[in-house]
């Protein structure tokens, strides 16, 4: 059995630390030129633009996806734990 809210948790600092990334991208003004080559070699013309920094949106980023990683993991280890339950 594994401990739902331990994977929870490691689920909600994955994709927490993950978003973090990306406003450090925003503010540092490279996400724009990662996401147009990450479009560019899919050859996809970028229909996206990348507005300026603001703390409380990356604030909100953060907090909103690591509770749906919090969710999502402990919801995972849940069912986990259901369907291999000893015999």
């Amino acid at each position: 059995m594994v401990n739902s809210f331990k994977v929870g948790l490691v689920f909600a600092l994955l994709l927490a630390f993950w978003h973090a990334c990306w406003a450090v991208l925003v503010v540092t003004g490279v996400a724009q030129k990662l996401l147009d080559f990450v479009f560019w070699i899919h050859f996809i013309h970028p229909p996206y633009l990348v507005e300026t920094f603001d703390p409380g949106r990356a604030g909100i980023l953060v907090g909103v996806t690591a509770a749906v990683g919090m969710i999502g993991g402990s919801v995972g280890a849940l069912l986990w734990n259901l369907l291999h339950r000893p015999r």
